[in-house]
């Protein structure tokens, strides 16, 4: 008996040491440090994360954040309103454990779904924005997330605002299959409405952008940001390689390597995306001084030639 309890002693202090050294899920969210992934530089306070607009300091990776944070970080804390709208039924197919990972997923978030709208003002422009969360099954779209596109865009339509799209997802969610799926369809037509009313689509591509996203409304923008390292992508680096055989370039899915083919036209800083696009929509807009600076400057260019003709 007596090497019997020697056993149990020892296994009780290796269990002990893994406690130690791996702590657990509620003690990793409530401690005031974090370890990040992008750099090997250790762990840095949280409020040092969020007072950097939750990008590493060390290394500029820009860390995925909610829909609550983007849009207090695009409008300014508590600078805008929450627009809620009516949500379909849940789990359409009866798929089994879908309505517990929904249950799940508000929990953790805190939204109804994967998008979170808002309405508010940049650079004194009344603006309809939308941002995705990727802690909601992966920020995919649903039936849910396809109200709520066609409701922002109804609302940008009546009120005559500028519509801004931060993504972020995975693609389509498998759950509700051929249902999912048609909201590729329902939003691009929405947005082809909200073009004919001559209303600016600015999409912001966040980390990551994928799949039935991509391909439908992700892409449809007028002007296309996107931050720094951003995955943008329709398929897997590894899918691809698998199927065309052949070595791909160093970091072709990121933001910057898009850019450089044409499909993104700005890589801009999370910290740079208000003024910049309140600068951006100015000009569209014909609004504020950014936009009548354009028109006097482009006046005195005019003014210049005639000078010079006549001269």
């Amino acid at each position: 008996m007596n090497w019997i309890r020697k056993v149990l002693h020892i296994g009780e202090k290796i269990k002990r040491n893994i406690n130690k050294r791996f702590p657990t899920k509620f003690e990793q969210e409530s401690s005031e440090w974090i370890s990040l992934d992008c750099c090997a530089k250790g762990p840095i306070l949280k409020t040092e994360i969020e007072k950097n607009l939750f990008v590493c300091p060390n290394c500029n990776n820009h860390l995925r954040i909610g829909s609550r944070q983007r849009l207090n970080l695009f409008f300014g804390k508590d600078q805008y309103r929450i627009l809620e709208y009516p949500l379909p039924i849940d789990d359409p197919l009866l798929f089994v454990g879908y309505k517990e990972k929904l249950i799940a997923a508000r929990k953790k978030t805190g939204q109804s779904s994967a998008i979170m709208i808002a309405t508010g003002k940049i650079n004194n422009i009344n603006v309809t924005a939308c941002a995705s969360n990727f802690s909601y099954i992966g920020g995919s779209t649903g039936a849910a997330e396809g109200e709520g596109y066609l409701y922002a865009i109804q609302h940008a339509i009546t009120n005559q605002q500028p519509f801004i799209n931060f993504t972020c997802g995975g693609g389509i969610r498998l759950y509700e299959s051929m249902i999912g799926l048609s909201q590729m369809t329902r939003t691009t037509v929405a947005i082809s409405e909200l073009k004919k009313n001559i209303l600016p689509y600015i999409v912001v591509l966040t980390d990551p952008t994928s799949g039935g996203q991509l391909a439908s409304f992700a892409m449809l923008g007028d002007i296309h940001y996107a931050e720094p390292g951003a995955i943008v992508a329709f398929a897997g680096s590894r899918v691809i390689k698998a199927t065309v055989n052949e070595e791909l370039p160093s970091g072709f899915q990121r933001s910057e390597y898009v850019q450089k083919t044409g499909f993104i036209d700005v890589v801009t800083e999370r910290k740079n995306l208000p003024k910049e696009i309140g600068s951006l929509l100015s000009i569209l807009l014909k609004q504020n001084a950014v936009s009548e600076s354009v028109s006097n400057n482009n006046e005195n260019v005019d003014n210049d030639t005639s000078v010079a003709k006549t001269a």
